[in-house]
Formats: structure tokens, C-alpha cells, sequence
């Protein structure tokens, strides 16, 4: 994956949906504030905040966002880098969301815990940052 370059202003004002745009403003300023990076836009549609090289054992490599989120039509999905699975205390406080490997699925902001929701942003890049990415549960 590779950042852009493409304007993060232009994409968040066209994210469709009163919700998903909201909520987009402010994962904006809490992923600003968590990591003190300024976002970037990785592909088409995701917001990311910092970097981080990884190489796995089988030799695949390449560069992603230390903290991410996409705001994608039927959720925003924040991107937790070395998985769910050590975020369980947390998770189980946060309120409504799926999950899924390294995905953290939010229909709505306004009926999660942000408190709970900046911390788990704040721990997952401070371990990625820290080189703790290789604990990620799938090699892919």
C-alpha cells in the first residue's frame, strides 16, 4: 500500500453519508491528536496517520499506516494493525462494533465509548511504532 499524496480534505468532504462524514471529522481529530502525525491518504480510501515498514518471514514487505480508518459505506472500519484479540478489556467496554482480524467495524461514533475508542488508537500505534508489529495474527 502506498500513500497517495491525494487531498484528505477533499475525500472526507465527499465521504457520502451524514454519519459516515461525521464521523470521519472525527476520527480526523482524534487520530491527529493520538499519533501527532498529520493524515495521508493510503489508496483510494483510507486515512492514515504515520508509517511503518514491515517484512514478514515469508519475505513479503512493504509499508502501511501506523494508525488508519476508512469510512466505508455499511461501516468505519479502524484498521488495529496487530489484531483484535489483545484488545479484548477494552473492546468489550467500547459499545456496539464488530470485528474482524486486524478491523474494527463502527456504524455509529455517537454510541461508542471515544474514550475507550482513543485508547485502543493510542495503544495499537504506540506498539506499531515501537516495531511490536510482528505479533499480527495472520502473515498475509
Amino acid at each position: 500500500m502506498e500513500s497517495t499524496g491525494a487531498s484528505v480534505r477533499s475525500f472526507v468532504d465527499a465521504v457520502p453519508g451524514a454519519v459516515r462524514r461525521r464521523d470521519a471529522e472525527t476520527l480526523l481529530e482524534l487520530m491527529t491528536r493520538v499519533t501527532g502525525e498529520a493524515p495521508r491518504m493510503w489508496g483510494t480510501s483510507i486515512v492514515g496517520f504515520g508509517e511503518y515498514h514491515y517484512v514478514y518471514a515469508t519475505g513479503r514487505e512493504g509499508d502501511a499506516p501506523a494508525a488508519a480508518f476508512a469510512p466505508r459505506k455499511p461501516a468505519t472500519t479502524v484498521y488495529l494493525a496487530q489484531g483484535v484479540e489483545s484488545y479484548g478489556d477494552d473492546l468489550a467496554r467500547l459499545g456496539p462494533h464488530t470485528t474482524g482480524v486486524g478491523c474494527l467495524y463502527l456504524k455509529d461514533l455517537s454510541t461508542v465509548d471515544l474514550a475507550v475508542l482513543e485508547a485502543l488508537v493510542d495503544r495499537s500505534y504506540r506498539a506499531i511504532m515501537a516495531g511490536d508489529w510482528p505479533n499480527r495474527p495472520t502473515d498475509g
